[in-house]
């Protein structure tokens, strides 16, 4: 068991450090293109609201939110949230995220369908996530204890679902992503928003930016087979 868990240690130490690259280079990244200034002198506001307006969505708020990297787009309410530093500043990495936070709420006026999945899954997740592992842990403990006859296996099973809720969640996510960044530099491009050098930055930035979802979804695939093959391994 003491194996077990020292795998799942290692393998959970691999992931934060890719985790770990792959956050910094973002950070990078954003700090470069944000001394790119746009020729335009459009702000991140400024953009969200003209994509938003392109697209004919006329009931969704753009708004600024504290913290850095801490944009989004939240359905319940229908706010596009930037950072202040996206909200405000009038340059490449600005633009990407400003862009990219709208075409979430595109996806949203469209209907578009992984998007739906996802926000179906949240209050599961919300609930699943959390405990996932400490039922997996305790089926596990069961199982080699042998106690309660079988009802060790069932217990690590109902956290293998558990955990699967969550893997699920982070794949689903990939396509919403990568379609909101391929939907915002369509429009940049399409609209003459940024100069082909601009543009180079923000796809760049928003390339940098799906990779820390990528890694996430890896992850939570790794981790999901390692303790399957935990559980079904030590059935007996």
């Amino acid at each position: 068991m003491m194996t077990g868990y020292m795998g799942y240690y290692i393998l959970i130490g691999a992931i934060s450090l890719v985790s770990w690259l792959v956050s910094n280079q973002l950070k990078r990244k954003f700090a470069y293109y944000s001394k790119v200034s746009l020729r335009n002198g459009m702000s991140g506001a400024e953009i969200a609201e003209k994509m938003l307006a392109d697209h004919g969505i006329r009931d969704v708020q753009v708004i600024s939110t504290r913290g850095q990297l801490t944009d989004h787009y939240n359905p319940k309410n229908k706010t596009v949230n930037l950072s202040e530093v996206v909200y405000n500043q009038r340059n490449a990495a600005a633009a990407a995220v400003a862009a990219h936070e709208v075409g979430h709420a595109v996806q949203h006026a469209t209907a578009y369908q992984y998007l739906t999945m996802r926000s179906k899954l949240v209050p599961v997740v919300q609930i699943t996530s959390s405990m996932s592992k400490l039922v997996v842990f305790g089926g596990l403990a069961l199982m080699a204890s042998n106690a309660i006859g079988g009802a060790g296996y069932l217990i690590a099973l109902a956290g293998l679902v558990m955990m699967g809720f969550a893997t699920l969640f982070s794949v689903i996510t990939l396509p919403v992503e990568y379609d909101a960044s391929n939907r915002a530099l369509k429009w940049l491009k399409a609209k003459n928003i940024v100069t082909p050098e601009e543009y180079k930055g923000s796809e760049d930035a928003l390339k940098w930016a799906a990779r820390t979802y990528l890694v996430a979804a890896i992850g939570a695939i790794a981790s999901l087979l390692y303790w399957a093959l935990q559980v079904f391994g030590n059935r007996r």
